[in-house]
């Protein structure tokens, strides 16, 4: 009798294992197990030891302090740009113009840097926030060509992306170096002042404090979307405008704040690739910084805190792959290959797999207890 009573499996009536969980862990442990074998044939395929490679990439990216240094350096545009993707892309908004909103907030940052004197930490703090602002001026035009014409962001922001990168570089190229009488080949501004600098928090690198700043967004943000109502209307508005309006949420204001936060953060990191990274404004300095946040945020499935553990990962990818290629005949570029392919295998629509395999085993259990019944008959 006491036997009867003894609950043998510990998980039944839980929801530790509950059919999206066991989706979510298929869907990264089926690309990462792909992505592995996948890269293993390409890099034995170039002649080079697959094992080999994979621990150049480990050393170069967590091998010492400079090489940590690297992987958070490269890991805070990451940030900046994946919660500006959440932000949008969890209240139902399609800002594809990241990429854009963070060359205009690191032109705005360089020439302020440059410009302006004021005391140190004042200097940096305003850079910052006329970069964040910068990139919320420049995604208002397509929110508000959505939201009073009723023209698809998509095409908007996106089209935004290219406006602003030739926009930023005509002002480089045609007023600020002809101004200033100076001779360079590049377009670029020059050296920010030293006020305007972020601090190194790794010697050696260009890893700033402005990692930290990244890590202190993503947690408001994720206390935004948990914990307040602000963030549960910012919900709402995504998932069901028409609920919304009735459930009382000013859906214009709210529409217009989403748009203004994604781009804030956006702008943001362009004006800390500025006071942190490369201290200037350089033409052509992002190599896809917005399109991988974009990237990130959907392999974290819009989650904040994955989105930490998940730009830590890409920074260590990137900079183990300039350790790698160093040290051997590959390019970096197959690492970025394998960046991609992992992408677009965690897009893979698994849950509707897992229920067409799920349906087709019900109706088998249907047809073998209907063909029972008939011959019982």
């Amino acid at each position: 009798m006491i036997a009867k009573n003894i609950n043998l499996d510990p998980f039944k009536n839980t929801k530790l294992f509950t059919f999206e969980r066991k989706v979510g862990v298929v869907r990264y442990v089926a690309s990462f197990l792909g992505v592995l074998l996948l890269g293993a044939v390409i890099v034995a395929a170039q002649g080079e030891d697959p094992l080999n490679a994979a621990l150049l990439i480990l050393d170069g990216a967590f091998g010492g302090k400079i090489q940590f240094g690297n992987t958070l350096r490269w890991a805070t545009p990451c940030l900046f740009n994946g919660v500006a993707a959440i932000i949008a892309f969890r209240s139902g908004v399609n800002n594809l113009g990241i990429e854009g909103q963070m060359y205009i907030g690191a032109f705005t940052a360089g020439v302020i840097g440059y410009f302006c004197n004021l005391p140190p930490l004042v200097h940096v703090i305003v850079c910052l926030v006329c970069a964040g602002l910068a990139g919320v001026v420049w995604v208002a035009i397509p929110a508000l060509m959505r939201l009073f014409f009723q023209i698809n962001e998509y095409v908007t922001t996106m089209m935004m992306n290219f406006i602003a990168t030739l926009l930023c570089d005509y002002f480089v190229i045609w007023k600020i170096i002809p101004a200033l009488g100076l001779t360079t080949t590049s377009a670029r501004t020059p050296t920010i002042q030293n006020t305007a600098m972020l601090s190194t928090i790794v010697q050696g690198t260009t890893a700033s404090t402005g990692f930290f700043l990244a890590l202190a967004i993503v947690l408001l943000v994720f206390a935004l979307y948990r914990y307040t109502i602000v963030g549960y209307e910012l919900k709402q508005v995504g998932e069901n405008l028409r609920f919304a309006q009735v459930g009382g949420v000013n859906v214009k204001q709210t529409f217009l704040a989403i748009f203004a936060l994604s781009g804030f953060c956006a702008g943001l990191c362009g004006g800390v690739e500025v006071c942190g990274g490369y201290h200037k404004y350089v033409s052509n300095f992002s190599t896809l910084m917005g399109w991988e946040g974009i990237m990130i945020a959907n392999i974290c499935n819009l989650n904040p805190i994955a989105l930490v553990f998940v730009s830590l990962i890409w920074g260590a990818l990137k900079t183990g792959a300039m350790s790698m290629e160093r040290a051997t005949s590959l390019n970096r570029l197959t690492v970025n290959l394998l960046q991609m392919i992992f992408v677009l295998c965690v897009s893979i629509d698994y849950e509707g797999i897992f229920r067409y395999f799920e349906d087709r085993k019900r109706k088998r259990a249907e047809l073998a207890a209907l063909n029972g019944r008939g011959g019982e008959g």
